[in-house]
């Protein structure tokens, strides 16, 4: 761990710690996302708000600020308010923490957020499974399959990558509305591209290296070559590559998100999460905080990530670094 890069140590612990997070929100939510007690009295309750919540036998809930036994039932105080409750208009008493306060509708603002995390973490790393599959597949072709394969491949990707697709993806979740398994897709499929190049020229480098020779002239098949040889060792910057895709789709979904043509609420995602609480950013600033917080510092432990990963396997960086290193510090002979 001592020879692991700082920035790569610190990327590893974020974003496990998100990873985890996002893993466990059913245990670490203490309630439902989308439950909605008593939207009038826990609308905008700042961070650390305690409510008592009162079960009536309607089926209904109260929120109250403060409860206390009566002669005549259960007095409560709500809204500024008191009101007593007859013994048989009430079943149960519940106590509430609301840990990041609420929203307007008087949700949880943490059971979202931590929710929240599963959602725009799935998106991301789908989305980027897909580009890097499509993009190997694609750079692969093009890079054994011939001069005309790979004339018309690059071409193609050339095309698409002169292409305005962010336009399109608007254009697409506006007219379509999509749901989590279509945003991936949409994203995955408009991203593959940066991948597709980086992989050809890896491979096209490695072709010519003694160790692919040799296998090809003992007779092994070229997919077996390309298995077994060439991928394994042109991964590496194809990798770092993804690891530094993820961190922009995520921002790309709480983008979309925000403005409402991602993933729809109720569903709750850090994108939309933040768009909900940008008109009461006044009286609420909690609403637009966590989430953005939470989205920034996932986005930078994933770049950092990438970086560490690169610093890590590439020895072009060490010999570097070796050789920059001041003399004084240099070991002795």
């Amino acid at each position: 761990m001592r020879r692991l890069p700082g920035n790569l140590k610190a990327g590893m612990a974020v974003v496990a710690l998100v990873l985890l997070v996002g893993a466990a929100a059913p245990l670490l939510a203490p309630y439902d996302p989308a439950e909605q007690l008593d939207p009038v009295a826990a609308r905008y309750r700042p961070p650390g708000t305690v409510l008592t919540a009162v079960h009536l036998s309607d089926g209904t809930w109260r929120l109250a600020d403060r409860v206390e036994r009566v002669p005549e039932g259960l007095a409560i105080e709500r809204l500024g308010r008191r009101e007593v409750l007859p013994e048989s208009r009430w079943t149960s008493i519940d106590r509430r923490v609301f840990l990041l306060g609420t929203d307007r509708f008087g949700r949880d603002l943490w059971s979202r957020m931590v929710h929240g995390a599963r959602v725009s973490l799935s998106v991301g790393l789908l989305a980027v499974a897909l580009a890097l599959t499509l993009g190997v597949a694609v750079g692969s072709a093009a890079a054994l399959g011939g001069p005309l394969v790979d004339s018309v491949l690059m071409r193609l990707v050339d095309a698409l990558l002169a292409f305005p697709w962010i336009f399109l993806m608007i254009l697409l979740s506006s007219l379509f509305q999509p749901d989590t398994l279509a945003l991936v897709l949409l994203m995955g499929s408009f991203n593959w591209m940066g991948i597709s190049r980086l992989t050809r020229a890896e491979i096209l480098g490695l072709e010519r290296r003694e160790f692919v020779v040799a296998a090809r002239s003992i007779g092994q098949t070229p997919l077996k070559v390309l298995f077994r040889h060439l991928l394994p060792n042109a991964l590496t910057p194809v990798l770092v590559r993804a690891t530094l895709t993820i961190g922009t789709l995520i921002l790309l979904e709480s983008s979309l998100s925000f403005l409402g043509m991602g993933i729809q609420p109720p569903t709750p995602t850090w994108g939309n999460m933040v768009a909900e609480g940008r008109d009461a950013m006044g009286q609420a600033w909690w609403i637009v905080t966590f989430p953005g917080a939470a989205l920034a510092v996932t986005v930078i432990a994933f770049n950092l990530l990438g970086d560490g990963l690169r610093d890590l396997l590439d020895p072009r960086h060490d010999v570097k670094e070796r050789t920059e290193r001041p003399a004084a510090m240099l070991p002795p002979a």
